[in-house]
């Protein structure tokens, strides 16, 4: 099983499937199992996402999965999840599965990772985004959001989330779990994600739930990150700028992650496309 070093010399593990040109798929390749499958289910997420789509796609693309989130939630980098190094991990991923070449798909943060892997690289040959906006993200929210997360920090009482209600969610992460995150929303409050458009040349795919709005309680300061509307309402421009645009109609942000929802409009993409 290849592995990669990535930029705080940590390596991840990767499971390739399949043939053909290589996709880059921060998903975990391993499907969960026990109470957490059972969580998801609640949520109406696939446990095994993962595995779902790599078996989904393997017959087109030469699927390279790897459980970034997963990783840095085990190795937190607190200081140093910045998108330079993001983006760095990404390419360390590639060249461990020897692409010189390769498409990506992520989705919500790791859609905006791939956003700012394409402006730092000429090696892409396909990127989607789903579940995040190329163009009017959420980073402002974002930062809004992580921001809370931190401060939040051990104050979690165990109590069950209701599935669907965000604010039922507790927090339940370490300090350097949360901080990598507002790390990287602050090293990203600058960056003007139109005027970054430019240096986006490969083919390109963004795709969103059109109920994906996302509205955070008190304790998230009642911030609100919306997800489909940048999409919805800068279509026109988004195709202008080279996306393609595809809106799930009534799908909120968990599924419209999920295979049923990816697979149909990911498929058709990378066979024109990559």
């Amino acid at each position: 099983m290849p592995e990669a070093r990535l930029h705080d010399g940590s390596t991840i593990e990767i499971v390739v499937h399949g043939a053909g040109p290589t996709l880059l798929l921060p998903v975990n390749p391993r499907p969960a199992e026990g109470a957490q499958a059972e969580a998801m289910r609640a949520w109406g997420a696939d446990p095994a996402l993962g595995r779902s789509l790599m078996e989904g796609l393997g017959d087109q693309v030469r699927v390279a999965a790897f459980d970034y989130e997963g990783h840095v939630l085990a190795h937190p980098k607190a200081a140093t999840l910045t998108p330079d190094n993001v983006a760095a991990d990404l390419l360390a991923v590639a060249d461990a599965v020897g692409a010189g070449r390769f498409a990506y798909y992520g989705y919500s943060w790791l859609a905006l990772s791939g956003l700012q892997l394409a402006i730092r690289t000429d090696r892409l040959d396909g990127l989607v985004m789903g579940g995040y906006p190329p163009v009017e993200g959420p980073y402002a929210e974002m930062l809004d959001v992580t921001r809370a997360t931190l401060a939040m920090v051990g104050s979690a009482t165990g109590k069950e989330a209701t599935p669907g209600d965000w604010s039922t969610v507790e927090v339940d992460m370490s300090d350097g779990q949360a901080r990598q995150f507002v790390t990287l929303y602050e090293a990203l409050q600058d960056f003007d994600d139109r005027a970054a458009q430019r240096a986006v040349t490969c083919p390109r795919l963004c795709f969103a739930g059109s109920a994906d709005v996302i509205e955070y309680d008190e304790r998230w300061g009642g911030t609100r990150v919306d997800i489909a509307g940048p999409v919805v309402r800068r279509r026109a421009e988004l195709e202008a700028l080279g996306w393609d645009v595809v809106v799930l109609d009534g799908l909120d942000h968990a599924r419209a992650m999920q295979p049923a929802a990816v697979l149909p409009v990911l498929r058709p993409w990378l066979a024109a496309h990559v």
